[in-house]
């Protein structure tokens, strides 16, 4: 299977006596979408950023492209771009300015093509000329989403990038996920509160509760291991309880095959 593109071990982060993210370890191979599950505060946005470099680990290390985040971090940020429905453009700029912006920031080739590109994709071109503070909550998440293609990334964190959107506008989001992910063979770290988005996008799942990782397996594997109908009934039951009582190997499979001598 070769290197993984990301790689996370014994990851910690403690802020005084809180431990946020507390000795993760996962990896996350080459054009595989692994969907990032856990109630609020389960230490996902913590992990996140500490795979961004926007705060430092406690313990731990962070590798992507087989390089150490904390060595390497601008190389590594150049190939790497993340979405959050929770962060905002600068309001004052129109909407292809902000693209612009970026696409400068990334060194993006034929940069005026390539917005284009990304406003059709989102299904956006409309807006082009607005001026960003006056879009909608979903517009502003798709306006992000494109921001976050500009450069092509080899590695794209999504946080939830489906929250505010309408069911239809959703939809096409997970569809231009699977999209670019089929044609450019994208790595995608994918949190959700949406198991839709989880059932229809991700070709694995990590449970996170408390700041550990307490699953690790396809969807297909939680509901059975839970013996539950639905992602949503898994989703309220762990994170009312945490009830886990044997953390599956996060290894994935072919790597655990080869390792076995199958």
């Amino acid at each position: 299977m070769g290197e993984p593109v990301l790689q996370v071990t014994d990851l910690t982060k403690r802020f005084g006596k809180v431990t946020s993210v507390d000795g993760i370890s996962f990896e996350l191979p080459k054009g595989e979408i692994l969907g990032l599950l856990g109630a609020n505060g389960a230490g996902k946005t913590t992990a996140i950023n500490m795979v961004l470099g926007i705060i430092s680990p406690t313990a731990g290390r962070v590798e992507v492209f087989g390089k150490e985040l904390s060595s390497a971090r601008i190389p590594i940020l150049r190939r790497m771009n993340f979405c959050s429905t929770y962060t905002q453009l600068p309001g004052n700029l129109r909407v292809w300015q902000n693209l612009k912006v970026f696409g400068k920031l990334y060194r993006v080739k034929n940069l005026i093509q390539r917005i284009d590109e990304v406003l059709e994709m989102l299904e956006i071109s409309h807006l082009r000329n607005r001026v960003t503070g006056e879009l909608s909550a979903g517009e502003s998440t798709r306006l992000n989403l494109c921001k976050a293609l500009m450069n092509r990334p080899e590695l794209l964190l999504l946080d939830e990038p489906t929250a505010s959107l309408d069911p239809d506008i959703a939809d096409k989001v997970r569809k231009v996920v699977s999209r670019i992910r089929e044609e450019e063979n994208t790595t995608i770290l994918y949190t959700s509160h949406n198991m839709r988005d989880v059932e229809e996008v991700c070709d694995r799942v990590i449970f996170m509760h408390k700041g550990k990782i307490l699953f690790g397996g396809t969807t297909e594997e939680m509901l059975q291991h839970f013996e539950e109908e639905s992602l949503e009934d898994v989703f309220i039951r762990v994170a009312r309880g945490g009830d886990i009582e044997n953390p599956r190997d996060l290894t994935p499979p072919a790597e655990a095959d080869r390792e076995e001598g199958v």
